[in-house]
This record gives structure tokens, sequence and C-alpha cells, in this order.
């Protein structure tokens, strides 16, 4: 089967656009110093509050307090109000423009990134409420100080850069080969020997068939994962805990099954569901995460002699409260 590529808005880059402290990019809108969108010096709110928690702690019946139970965050309300300011009156319809069509009601989430101190996060939000005030100053010079709140259901910041790490089938070493002939160093080893290169690609690949995925953030991430064949049954375990995923599938060389353990979908070749393949050892996708700091990761299969083309890659962004 061929193999197709589909590209997960997870994977799209955010806030492309930034170039400076101070500037927030929502979908293709760039907001912030240097654009006739200011920031107010009140800044935004919500971004770096901790959202809502709903927690399950249960009130003990005959003693003060409760048993702790789980915590979840509910969804991020980003708040910020903008000055739109055109540089002359004939820029004010497009500069007016652009704004009401980047922060429309269509229902879709997409980026909204923020750089502040060098470091440019976001969330995946949607627009949730937009005051714009068709005052004197908006009839006359097309300025006006609007209010504007994003709603990001998935409450994590997530970096700006897509880390990626990737691991290849452990390949049997064809050990020691002893020469038939005495040379300088007579029948022995010659030093200093050459111990080859793990990676020498810097993809995180070796042949131990292990790779080390580190989420810089604070929050659990969850990763996309590729297996690429030729490979039977891949399998991929989360070393400190031991949890896998693991489908019971043959993999031809040009096919690609691709994990998402946020959504918790599984499909080949970026179409066809094979969700259905998953094992009884293997967890539900969406416990699959990465916590904070490094996550050792190894892939294996069911083949007989794995071949070096098989792989399994994780694609993450660190993830922030």
């Amino acid at each position: 089967m061929a193999e197709t590529t589909a590209t997960n808005a997870y994977e799209t880059a955010p806030g492309p656009l930034i170039t400076r402290d101070g500037q927030i990019q929502w979908a293709g809108l760039l907001m912030g110093p240097g654009t006739p969108y200011e920031i107010d010096r009140t800044g935004i709110t919500g971004w770096d509050d901790l959202p809502t928690l709903d927690s399950g702690d249960v009130s003990r019946p005959d003693r003060h307090g409760a048993w702790p139970g789980a915590r979840w965050a509910q969804s991020r309300l980003v708040g910020a109000t903008v000055w739109l300011l055109p540089r002359t009156t004939g820029d004010a319809l497009a500069v007016s423009a652009a704004f009401r069509d980047a922060t429309g009601a269509d229902g879709a989430e997409d980026w909204l990134a923020v750089r502040l101190h060098g470091e440019t996060l976001a969330v995946r939000a949607r627009i949730s409420r937009k005051v714009v005030p068709q005052d004197r100053s908006y009839m006359v010079h097309g300025a006006s100080k609007t209010s504007l709140q994003w709603t990001a259901t998935d409450p994590r910041r997530f970096g700006a850069v897509l880390r990626e790490s990737r691991a290849h089938l452990p390949i049997s070493e064809p050990g020691l080969l002893w020469a038939g002939e005495a040379g300088e160093g007579g029948l022995g080893l010659q030093w200093p020997l050459d111990w080859g290169g793990a990676d020498p690609a810097g993809t995180g690949a070796n042949a131990s068939g292990s790779c080390t995925a580190v989420n810089a953030g604070s929050a659990t991430a969850h990763p996309l994962i590729e297996f690429r064949g030729p490979v039977r049954r891949p399998t991929l375990t989360r070393l400190t805990d031991g949890r896998q995923l693991q489908y019971d599938i043959v993999l031809g060389p040009q096919d690609v099954l691709s994990v998402d353990t946020e959504a918790g979908t599984v499909l080949l070749n970026g179409t066809a569901s094979r969700l259905y393949t998953a094992t009884s050892a293997s967890a539900p996708e969406q416990l699959f995460g990465l916590a904070p700091g490094a996550t050792e990761l190894a892939f294996r299969s069911n083949d007989t002699t794995p071949t070096p083309e098989a792989s399994a890659t994780v694609r993450w962004r660190d993830a922030h409260w």
C-alpha cells in the first residue's frame, strides 16, 4: 500500500510570524509591537494562570478533611485588550477587515501563540468573545479599543518547537572479525577500536532499539507516534512503568501506522483506522503520555529477522501549565 502524508494540526508550527517579545499571533493575524493591533498596557489575562481545577476529593465521613482524588484542569480562558490603530485613515478599512476576518466565530481551533521574555508558547483555542466599540474615534480614524477572549479546551501550553526521537529495531551485531593473516598487530585487535556511532544522523535512533523523549515542560505531553515498515506487530514500550502500545498488524516497506495519543486514533497511511488491531497488552492510546523529564522508550516487533529500515518515530511538544 502506498504511503500517504497527512498533516496533523498539532504538527503545524505556532506563531511563525512572531519576531519580538509582547507579540501575539492568532491564526494568521499578528498583534502587538510593530503592528496596527497594539496590546493594551494591561496586557493579557489567563495566560500564565493555573486553570480552574475539578477535584475528585471525597469528604471523610468520620473525621476532618477528605480523601484526595484526581484533579483535572478546566478550559483555559485567555483575554486581551487590543487597540486597532491604523497608520492612516486610508488604512482603517483594511485594518478593521483583517481583524474582523481573523476573529470570526467559525468554531475551529487554531494556534494562539504568545512570546514573553524570548519564549513562545501556544494553545489550541478559538474565539469565544469579541467586543469592538464603534465610537467617534472609530468612525473618524478607525481606532478602537477592542476586547478579545479565547477558550482553550486543552489548558496546556505547548512549546513552538516540535521535538522528535526515533528508534530502529535492535539488530544483532556480527561480532569480531579476525584477520586471516598476521599483520603489524598480529592476529589480535588493532587499537584504537572503532566502536561506530549509535546515531550519526542525530535523530535519536540506535541499534539497541531504544530512544529517549525529553519533555522539558511541567505537564504531561501526548506524542504523535509513527511506526514504519517493514515490521510485524510493532510495539513501543515506556520503560519507566512498562506501559506499551502494541498492534497486531503487518506493515509493508511503504506503510506508516500513525498513532495520535491525544485524539486516541490509529491510522494506516493517514486514512484507514486500525484501532481494532490493538492487542490486549496494549494500553489505551490516551494513557500513553510523556511525563515531564526524560522518558525511555523501547521499540520491538515479532519479526524473526528484524530489518534496519523499520522504525518508530515519536514527535511531541514540551507541555507547560
